[in-house]
């Protein structure tokens, strides 16, 4: 077995698998794409769960809360943060919870959690609800710029 910084090599018969090393030290790290969070507190507050089961903005209570990519998540229940905690992937949003009109544009921006939407299992939200009507035009076409914008402003 021989093993770089950046990743260790598995010599398994007929192949080779590279993991990065941060995937087995800190597994939270092997997609940790960044969250917007004010003041460590992600999605301003807003229980992300409830955008799902609610279908409105709820916001979490600062006692319930689970820790997930360098920010922490706050819920309105404690059955939100349980939903949550076994699978952040579906319920985070899109682009780290920053703007995803301005992610289209190639830029980062700040949300208000009450303009928001889900598309295709997925939570998009916005600066305001005036850009989110804007977004709104051509969700497609906004959704496939963020979507190529969002590695390079990312840092991965």
């Amino acid at each position: 077995m021989s093993f770089s910084r950046r990743s260790m090599l598995w010599m398994v018969p007929g192949a080779t698998i590279a993991v990065p090393v941060g995937t087995l030290l800190f597994p939270d790290l092997a997609q940790a794409a960044p969250v917007n969070a004010e003041d460590g507190v992600a999605v301003r507050g807003t229980d992300v769960v409830a955008y799902f089961t609610d279908g409105r903005a709820v916001a979490g209570r600062p006692d319930i809360t689970f820790a997930w990519r360098g920010a922490t998540w706050r819920f309105a229940s404690a059955a939100n943060r349980d939903r949550f905690a076994a699978d952040p992937e579906r319920y985070a949003p899109a682009y780290g919870g920053f703007c995803a009109y301005a992610v289209s544009e190639g830029y980062t921006a700040p949300i208000d959690p009450e303009a928001w939407r889900i598309v295709d299992g997925r939570l998009f939200l916005n600066y305001d609800r005036a850009i989110q009507r804007r977004w709104a035009r051509d969700i497609p076409g906004r959704v496939a710029r963020a979507d190529a914008n969002w590695p390079a402003l990312a840092g991965e």
